[in-house]
């Protein structure tokens, strides 16, 4: 029987679990739980509904209900999409309940300001202003949320990101500037102190 290390790549990890190989299964969650629960931790803001998250992309990606296509990318990759889908379902099902409008693409965070190298989201995340940054950003767009913690917690590439997002390298740009200008903006609107530490 085989021991599995760090090294071993994820989709020999993935062709031994859906051969019945558990000790794969536990591998692969290890290794992809934690940015998997940070990502839709950020993403939902609801510890719940994070960790229900990445309960049913690792129980999808079980029963193959998930298809990864190791040629088409890198399993991190295709379960942030996942995670991002499921988080866009839900909340999908909670704005048919509550009936509130959507922000539009052109609403009040259509900021041309461009934010050049501010401080990792990742850098504020660890400091004291951490639960601000995080009501903060949950106040953002879906669709620039996405992008700012793919960008700046999970340091994807643009491309990487347009795929996770089905979206083109051009929309992942804009969105980026626009979530992190507007990120900004709230940040010092009300927490001045967030921005000088």
């Amino acid at each position: 029987m085989t021991t599995f290390t760090a090294d071993t790549a994820d989709h020999e990890l993935l062709r031994q679990m859906h051969a019945g190989r558990a000790d794969a299964f536990t591998a692969l969650y290890r290794r992809h739980q934690g940015p998997l629960y940070r990502y839709a931790l950020m993403r939902c803001g609801s510890p719940d509904t994070a960790a229900d998250v990445v309960q049913e992309a690792f129980m999808g990606l079980l029963t193959k209900r998930f298809a990864f296509d190791p040629l088409r990318g890198q399993l991190q990759h295709f379960l942030f999409g996942v995670a991002r889908n499921l988080v866009l379902k839900q909340e999908e099902a909670r704005h048919r309940h509550a009936a509130l409008p959507e922000p539009g693409e052109d609403g009040e965070l259509e900021l041309d300001i461009a934010c050049d190298g501010p401080e990792p989201l990742a850098r504020l995340l660890g400091n004291e202003a951490a639960e601000e940054v995080r009501r903060a950003l949950g106040l953002l767009p879906a669709h620039y949320r996405d992008v700012v913690i793919l960008y700046e917690l999970h340091e994807l590439s643009y491309q990487e990101i347009a795929t996770v997002c089905q979206v083109d390298i051009g929309t992942v740009r804009s969105r980026l500037s626009r979530g992190r200008a507007a990120l900004a903006k709230r940040l010092r609107a009300h927490a001045p102190a967030c921005l000088t530490n």
